[in-house]
């Protein structure tokens, strides 16, 4: 009798140092995937999946990457870009599968090609902003122990001041005789992806930490794709049509999912903005024709409050996250723009937004940020862990297709709880289910959390 072939989970990480250092099991997250759409095959190299492997659309021809600098990529020559990539990292840089590479750099196309090569070459990336310093981006190289770097040419003093050495190409000057461009020429335009499994990781994002060390947040193949068909297709509701723009970096993963991630997984095209100025922001909606933008509150009101005629006619969809969004922003951006605001909450811990709701229905909910995604549930919990009836503030947990992963850290302990992760916000729930944030709270609870099998909603 014949028996079915049973799936192929193995690592195809080389160098195990992320797989080695996640949280033991009873500390993950339990993962709901039993909607049809977050089932994934047990070899998934989502580099693959955003570029190549989504749906029926011819992406060849179309537009992919902007930038305000001249810079137009069709998917083909997205592709070709991130081929060549993956041959300078696998054949001149020595990267195997499960290398750490620090990505240093402003939103530019080149910084998108060189995460999508990195990830379809097996590594995992570790992104940094153009802003952080020397002594930050120490930590960073530390504790993800990275092995390699691609940073943009003016930033290389402040990697070199760090005192770290990763094995590193700098690229954004192509005339320079040693960068990362002049090792792409004659390399070939084609690579087939590495056969990671859904559960490699390939993905070090960091918390912002302001009020303690910052923790190494660990994403898998399978969390940016559960990330790409969730929000966006539940809530967003994009399509092929749309061009993404917006202010957030790709190293902060509500950067990376809105401005990159997104847009690609649908066939679209975004536009990449080197600076998050508002004023540059505002001013290229209008010269990209934009539809879809991702930012934050203050960005919102800092445009609302310039008399500058910006032309903002197309866009069609807002999104909002990062800090509470106020009644007043709300009120201001509708009247110049027309659109209402998408709320979220999102999280590094949790990859992206997993509480929503579309901008009409703000009106009607005044001060809410919205329902669980599909695919996730959320509790309001107690002290002692026990779910708390509507109208009173606890401690939110979170269940869903991501989850909370630290790399090498005890405070996984306080972050996941019977296989919930709790995000650190004091909420409180009404009685349809709509979420109203309260506070940002680090208080642990004294309890063992809420039950495996709870499914509070």
């Amino acid at each position: 009798m014949n028996t079915p072939a049973r799936a192929d989970h193995r690592s195809a990480h080389a160098d195990t140092f992320v797989r080695d250092h996640l949280p033991a099991a009873p500390l993950q997250p339990d993962l709901l995937l039993g909607m049809p759409s977050l089932r994934f095959p047990a070899r998934l190299n989502c580099a693959w999946e955003l570029l190549e492997g989504s749906g029926t659309l011819d992406r060849s021809p179309r537009t992919a990457l902007l930038s305000p600098h001249g810079v137009r990529w069709t998917y083909r020559e997205l592709t070709v870009k991130v081929a060549r990539i993956f041959h300078v990292l696998t054949e001149d840089m020595g990267l195997v599968p499960g290398n750490r590479v620090l990505l240093h750099g402003a939103n530019t196309p080149m910084l998108a090609a060189i995460w999508l090569a990195v990830v379809r070459a097996g590594g995992v990336v570790v992104a940094a902003a153009p802003t952080v310093r020397a002594d930050r981006l120490g930590e960073v190289i530390d504790k993800a122990r990275v092995t390699h770097a691609l940073c943009e040419w003016g930033l290389r003093p402040e990697l070199e001041s760090s005192g770290r050495t990763p094995r590193t190409l700098s690229y954004g000057d192509p005339h320079a005789d040693a960068s990362l461009e002049r090792a792409m020429l004659g390399k070939p335009d084609w690579s087939l992806p590495v056969d990671t499994a859904a559960t490699d990781p390939c993905l070090i994002a960091f918390t912002a930490g302001t009020m303690d060390t910052p923790k190494a947040t660990v994403h898998s193949h399978r969390d940016v794709m559960a990330a790409c068909r969730s929000f966006p297709e539940h809530v967003l509701k994009a399509t092929a049509d749309d061009r993404f723009i917006g202010s957030p970096s790709l190293a902060d993963t509500y950067g990376l999912g809105g401005l990159l991630l997104f847009p690609l997984h649908l066939g679209a095209s975004t536009v990449l903005l080197d600076t998050s100025s508002p004023r540059q922001l505002a001013r290229s909606i209008g010269e990209f024709g934009a539809t879809v933008c991702f930012s934050g509150p203050a960005r919102y009101q800092a445009i609302c409050a310039d008399t500058t005629p910006y032309d903002l006619s197309t866009l069609r969809e807002c999104v909002s996250s990062g800090e509470p969004l106020e009644h007043e922003t709300r009120r201001r951006w509708k009247q110049r723009t027309g659109n209402s605001l998408i709320d979220g909450l999102s999280s590094t811990e949790l990859l992206h937004v997993f509480v929503s709701m579309r901008g009409e229905e703000a009106w009607r909910r005044p001060g809410a940020i919205g329902r669980p995604v599909p695919g996730y549930l959320v509790a309001v919990i107690d002290g002692s862990g026990r779910p708390l009836p509507h109208g009173e503030v606890g401690a939110l947990a979170v269940k869903g297709p991501t989850g909370c992963r630290y790399l090498d850290d005890e405070r996984q302990r306080d972050a996941v709880r019977s296989g919930w992760t709790f995000t650190g916000d004091a909420c409180w729930a009404d009685e349809d289910g709509y979420l109203y944030h309260h506070s940002r709270t680090a208080a642990p609870l004294s309890g063992p959390g809420l039950p495996r099998d709870s499914h509070a909603g």
